[in-house]
């Protein structure tokens, strides 16, 4: 047998095992596994969700989708070539960020952007992160687009940082707003 073939049939046997124990902490009750690991792989969706398992609470199947940030950059527009990458985008412009834990963990101290200036409320969306002048604290504040409204003076963004608590302080106009991240890169 090669060793590669033993080491998996390892790992596949202590995962076995760590699953049973999972699964009888959290239901005493049962004595094993109601179905097989393999049926839990190629089961769909749904039928996890059904099923009440605790591999559907590790695989978080019942959480509320969020908001991503909108698809700006087809396919079609990105290049990879043996020693180089082509992204062909318009208005690009290049960022760093300040480490201030408020985005971690997708922004986080050494990360790039890439991002573009909007021309319009219209290309924002809920999901996005972008960069905004902030009425409440001097310099540029990147956080993420949780709400978009009108209001008598207009539209309007609330924003939050993914790992902060609270929303930012006001709503955000469109005139406050720098540029969208298209890309990070790390």
């Amino acid at each position: 047998m090669s060793t590669k073939l033993v080491f998996f049939i390892a790992v596949a046997f202590i995962l076995g095992i760590l699953s049973n124990v999972v699964y009888s902490y959290y239901y005493p009750s049962q004595n094993k596994l109601p179905i097989t690991t393999t049926t839990y792989v190629v089961a769909n969706e749904k039928t996890l969700q059904q099923e009440g398992s605790f591999i559907t609470q590790i695989l978080s199947l019942n959480n509320k989708e969020k908001a991503s940030p909108y698809d700006r950059i087809p396919e079609n527009k990105i290049l990879v070539d043996n020693d180089k990458v082509i992204i062909n985008i318009e208005n690009a412009q290049w960022s760093r960020f300040t480490d201030t834990n408020s985005m971690d963990p997708v922004i986080d101290k050494g990360a790039n952007a890439i991002q573009i200036v909007p021309k319009s409320p219209e290309e924002i969306h809920v999901g996005d992160i972008v960069s905004y002048k902030s009425e409440y604290a001097d310099g540029i504040i990147i956080h993420r687009v949780i709400e978009i409204g009108s209001d008598k003076e207009g539209w309007y963004a609330i924003m939050k940082g993914d790992n902060n608590s609270y929303t930012d302080p006001g709503k955000v106009r469109f005139s406050q707003i720098q540029r969208i991240v298209i890309a990070i890169i790390y």
